[in-house]
């Protein structure tokens, strides 16, 4: 096991650790609410799919393609990134107002993507309870410059540390709107259509997870929005208590839902690179810079 492939990332990264946190499903859920608040970014997501009827399936797949990437194989990861290369190629968008067409794989629609991403699953780990320095939060920001450049960009154009990253949504900031498909996503995530059996479910759990994930936004996304949101201090209070809830479930039951991309690293590495936040608390004192862009 000692020459096997640790993939892109592997055990000593910031992102090993934390991707198989249980808080990751509510901060993808995030993601989706801020990057629909991009009128051109999610324009190419609605005009390209059936978002109504496919949104549990572009979620799936965004869970498998981060999953795959963090704990798979290094070729299982460029593989991955080559078939969203591929896909995003052939994808256009018109706006309605010019008539413009454009391609969903533009490099500043990709990077909106992408930050929305990364700020949504850090900002809901910190505020969940995760102990990180803010070296780890700089180095965790750092390393999916990785998965960056597997979707198209190129690394040195992507926000390096936390510092960069909250500079780059203020310069984007003026750029954002909730137009007619960004409240088609709200609509959707607040009360998704479902078989008549799942609705109890779906009022008892989904509609808490997503109040959670939009509670979670930054200010400016519930200006946008236009509802208000209960104050900072509340739901971090909320975060942390849905955190610890989640967290007690036995890591080796949620890890065998499908498709296992944990177990299967652990199989291929060995039980010593079992995901654990902890083992970012004992690595602190090594993970002291602002991460590798800044060397």
């Amino acid at each position: 096991m000692a020459h096997a492939d640790p993939g892109l990332f592997g055990p000593e990264t910031v992102t090993w650790q934390l991707h198989g946190d249980p808080m990751m499903w509510i901060a993808g859920v995030r993601a989706l609410y801020l990057q629909a608040l991009h009128p051109r970014a999610v324009r190419g997501v609605m005009q390209n799919s059936d978002f109504r009827k496919d949104a549990w399936g572009r979620l799936m797949r965004t869970a498998g393609f981060v999953g795959t990437i963090t704990y798979g194989t290094t070729e299982a990861a460029e593989k991955a990134g080559g078939r969203v290369r591929r896909i995003h190629r052939l994808l256009k968008a018109t706006d309605p107002a010019t008539g413009e067409t454009y391609g969903v794989d533009e490099p500043e629609l990709l990077l909106w993507v992408h930050c929305a991403e990364v700020d949504s699953y850090l900002q809901v780990q910190l505020r969940s309870g995760q102990s990180l320095t803010a070296a780890q939060a700089d180095r965790y920001v750092d390393e999916h410059r990785t998965s960056a450049r597997l979707v198209g960009l190129d690394p040195h154009d992507v926000p390096a540390t936390t510092a960069q990253l909250a500079a780059y949504f203020d310069r984007v900031r003026p750029e954002l709107a909730a137009g007619e498909e960004a409240l088609d996503v709200d609509d959707f995530l607040r009360r998704p259509p479902v078989h008549a059996l799942l609705v109890p479910a779906r009022e008892l759990l989904w509609r808490r997870v997503a109040a959670l994930a939009y509670q979670s936004l930054p200010p400016y996304a519930h200006d946008l929005y236009g509802r208000p949101a209960p104050p900072l201090r509340t739901v971090d209070r909320r975060l942390r208590a849905t955190g610890t809830a989640l967290r007690c479930i036995p890591s080796r039951l949620r890890w065998q839902l499908p498709p296992g991309h944990i177990v299967q690293a652990m199989e291929r590495l060995g039980p010593g690179s079992r995901p654990a936040p902890s083992k970012l608390r004992d690595a602190a004192a090594i993970l002291d810079g602002p991460g590798r862009a800044q060397q």
